[in-house]
């Protein structure tokens, strides 16, 4: 490529408009493959702790699951924690208590609610980021669209001015105000694919945590879990 042209010269020879639509698009790339990245690390670390729930069921005892589960950080044991929590506080030890409103739950719609906020939680935690994707992927095309009718606009501006409109004087102002779509859609495609891909591996493990929760109120209710014999508790 003639070293007249070109990205470099794109930058060099525009004006405020055109370097402030550069930058736009350079911060929505870069905002774009850092939640990609960040969020693929934890879905691999959510995965393995989703594989760690079947440990947990063979522990001997509520404790030991809870250090099967894994380490801080955990949606899967916060959410075990908090349905030991949810059904702890309603146990009748408390005689010193004064009483609350929401004892007047059944002990299951309360463990249910308890474990459901927990899930709600978790969820929320997994879904950061992703607005950023889909603002990128759908506002990047058309920053990168403005940015090339600015482009052309001051291209033409120019070769009227000098008179002259020969092939060679308006192809290269004119290609280069397209890079400005292509840089669109180079940002545009990766978000959208990364969010795509994102959001079916979040439902995944908010399926498994759903799995896991049901797992758990049957046992906080009945003493076993779902589908098993008493035999497969974790322990009181």
């Amino acid at each position: 490529m003639n070293a007249q042209f070109g990205l470099v010269n794109v930058w060099a020879q525009g004006d405020g408009v055109t370097r402030a639509v550069l930058l736009i698009l350079l911060a929505m790339s870069l905002a774009s493959w850092l939640v990609i990245l960040f969020r693929v690390l934890d879905l691999r670390r959510l995965s393995a702790q989703a594989a760690a729930t079947e440990a947990f069921w063979h522990a001997k005892d509520f404790a030991n699951g809870l250090q099967a589960l894994g380490g801080a950080d955990n949606p899967f044991l916060a959410l075990a924690l908090e349905g030991q929590k949810a059904a702890a506080h309603l146990q009748p030890d408390a005689a010193n208590r004064q009483p609350e409103l929401h004892e007047s739950f059944d002990f299951s719609d309360w463990v249910t609610r308890s474990l459901r906020n927990s899930v709600d939680d978790s969820t929320a935690r997994m879904q950061s980021g992703l607005a950023i994707l889909a603002s990128a992927g759908s506002t990047a095309p058309f920053v990168g669209l403005f940015g090339t009718v600015w482009g052309i606009y001051h291209a033409l501006m120019a070769i009227g001015l000098a008179g002259q409109a020969s092939i060679d004087k308006v192809a290269g102002p004119i290609g280069e105000a397209l890079i400005m779509t292509a840089l669109g859609l180079a940002v545009a495609i990766p978000a959208v694919l990364g969010y795509n891909a994102l959001v079916r591996a979040n439902k995944q493990v908010i399926a498994k945590l759903n799995r896991f929760a049901h797992d758990l109120h049957a046992y906080f209710v009945t003493g076993a879990r779902v589908g098993q014999g008493r035999s497969s508790k974790a322990g009181g």
